[in-house]
């Protein structure tokens, strides 16, 4: 009778600890909350009660902040620059490190803008913008921002445009920016301008305008979260690539 009572306590207690096992817990790129919030749902779905919860932000934050010690189980970055640097400070569990994602650039504006532009003519850029500023995602560090002054780089429009920029502390911030109509024009991530009814894409820039994009997962070496590595392999997975697809992100390269 002993015996079935602490084996009944044992049962109680592993169950419990199984409900009160932590979610995974993903720093991702701002880009990705639409995308990833889905995947996370279908994960918890599909993996017996296991659940994710994300804190989104600019790449650079996210990976300054898990290099001072904030508690993070995986790291999605949306440049491979980021995650290199967490990879050269030891930050990360580099046999979990993939490439899981990738996408495009826009010129935005808001839905109702009428004014055409032809971004390898940086005039009509400056026509369209008027009075206003193109807004952008800090050039000098968020990865939206740096493939963006790489485009108008390869365009030749970069001197002039510079003055004319506003430049925010993600890309979801610039795309909120020109869906209220504060901003004349913006350049998010295609996926991005999916996302947002109040927007409208002028023109995509070619690939070859700017550094391949890509979003590189990885496993943060602190963390003791058994979960984390499965969460990854879903994201690969075929039904964690559909959900990247519907919300308008390319294959990983």
């Amino acid at each position: 009778m002993i015996a079935q009572l602490l084996a009944a306590a044992a049962f109680i207690l592993l169950a419990q600890s199984m409900a009160m096992a932590d979610d995974v817990k993903v720093f991702a790129a701002a880009s990705l909350r639409n995308a990833l919030d889905g995947i996370g749902r279908d994960w918890s779905k599909s993996a017996e009660g296991r659940s994710m919860t994300a804190v989104y932000a600019g790449s650079p934050a996210l990976a300054k902040q898990i290099i001072e010690g904030a508690p993070a189980d995986i790291f999605i970055s949306a440049d491979l620059a980021w995650m290199d640097e967490l990879e050269k400070q030891d930050q990360i569990d580099l046999p979990t490190r993939r490439n899981v994602a990738g996408n495009e650039l826009v010129l935005i504006a808001p839905a109702n803008a009428a004014a055409a532009v032809e971004i390898a003519r940086p005039e009509t850029i400056m026509e369209a913008l008027g009075d206003g500023r193109l807004v952008i995602a800090d050039v000098k560090s968020v990865p939206a921002g740096r493939y963006g002054k790489a485009a108008l780089e390869h365009f030749g429009a970069w001197h002039l445009l510079e003055p004319r920029l506003a430049q925010t502390e993600n890309v979801r911030a610039a795309l909120a920016f020109v869906a209220r109509g504060e901003a004349p024009l913006g350049i998010v991530y295609a996926s991005d301008a999916k996302e947002e009814p109040g927007v409208s894409v002028m023109a995509v820039f070619p690939p070859q305008s700017h550094p391949p994009i890509v979003y590189p997962a990885a496993r943060v070496k602190a963390s003791v979260n058994p979960d984390a590595t499965v969460f990854l392999d879903f994201l690969t997975s075929a039904a964690g690539q559909k959900i990247f697809a519907s919300h308008g992100f390319l294959p990983a390269p």
